[in-house]
């Protein structure tokens, strides 16, 4: 294990590059990554947020452990219907390894359902991590396993998986989310577009591990994709913090509500607004709370459009950003989300 995750919450399919490859700061990693460069083939500086930042985190933290909870126990109940005590979670590093985590937690305090808990790569255009696949498969039935993301913003990770997943006979390449604006996702705690704090930060909120990381010359063939662990942020680790303080909600789960997904209306928002935007590569795009903080935390952004400039209590940490990376906040008729990140154009640079 390398990163600060306790061993009983998670097993990190993940090699270690710590110390092999140079972050690269967010203006560079862009334009690389605008001219052809894999993103997963570089790593970004991590984002040190100021003071008042991290106020918000902490706020958003008291304002959404109940709602973020009461999710939990949602879509932790559809996964143990589905799947039965014999479930084997697989989360998809990094955002869905807390969501992972909790939802372990939850099936093991309210049922009594102790069950495996992998985390693995996924890469937009890569793939799917095959040896940790080859792993996993080797220790446990391919129709028991159930893949774990935070949120969807649209769908670009659950197609990854549908198209990975013809390779594995028998596994369910539905997604199991907290967070479903899209409406795409297999299993889903909520359709709102709610803010799951754990989207606020990068590392220090997801064991101090990077984004994955896939390239030929760091990743052999047998090897597992990599991440790289960050130790001299470990006193700023706020990955239990988080984790902590929404299993402390989970007395608030006894009779949540369940909801249906129910269409795919927030994909045609999506290209209503590429649209609108004369925006040639919908992948520009990102919709949802947890995709346009992505967007201002490690992209280069171009706007970020809200549904209100008046809603503080979900978005008080969008505004924060924006405002320290003097990003423009436009008001736009948002029906399924509540912002969107546009990333910069860089060939309209």
């Amino acid at each position: 294990m390398f990163s600060t995750y306790r061993p009983e919450d998670v097993t990190i399919l993940l090699k270690d590059i710590t110390g092999l490859v140079e972050p690269l700061d967010t203006a560079e990693r862009e334009k690389r990554i605008q001219s052809g460069v894999h993103y997963s083939e570089m790593l970004p500086v991590e984002y040190s947020p100021s003071e008042e930042y991290l106020k918000l985190f902490f706020r958003a933290v008291e304002l959404y452990s109940g709602i973020t909870a009461r999710a939990v126990g949602n879509v932790a109940r559809k996964i143990l219907r589905d799947k039965g005590e014999g479930a084997v979670l697989v989360s998809l590093a990094r955002a869905g390894t807390p969501i992972g985590i909790l939802i372990r937690r939850w099936l093991k305090e309210k049922l009594g359902a102790d069950v495996p808990h992998y985390t693995v790569s996924i890469i937009r255009g890569r793939g799917i991590d095959r040896n940790a696949m080859n792993y996993i498969l080797s220790l446990h039935p391919a129709e028991k396993l159930q893949f774990v993301d935070g949120w969807t913003g649209k769908g670009a990770i659950q197609r990854e998986l549908k198209a990975a997943m013809a390779d594995y006979p028998g596994a369910d390449p539905g997604l199991a989310v907290l967070s479903d604006p899209a409406g795409i996702a297999g299993k889903a705690g909520t359709r709102d577009d709610f803010l799951i704090a754990s989207s606020c930060l990068n590392s220090t909120v997801s064991g101090l591990l990077s984004r994955t990381f896939y390239r030929k010359d760091i990743i052999g063939p047998g090897e597992f994709h990599g991440a790289a662990f960050y130790r001299e942020l470990r006193d700023r680790d706020l990955t239990y913090a988080f984790i902590d303080a929404v299993a402390g909600c989970f007395s608030e789960t006894e009779n949540a509500e369940t909801e249906e997904t129910d269409g795919a209306s927030g994909l045609e928002e999506v290209e209503r607004i590429r649209r609108d935007y004369g925006i040639r590569d919908v992948n520009l795009v990102k919709p949802g709370i947890g995709e346009a903080t992505r967007v201002l935390l490690r992209r280069l952004p171009w706007k970020v459009l809200v549904r209100s400039l008046n809603d503080g209590e979900h978005l008080d940490h969008l505004y924060r950003l924006a405002e320290e990376k003097n990003v423009p906040l436009e008001v736009y008729p948002l029906a399924c989300y509540r912002a969107c990140g546009i990333i910069r154009d860089l060939a309209d640079s």
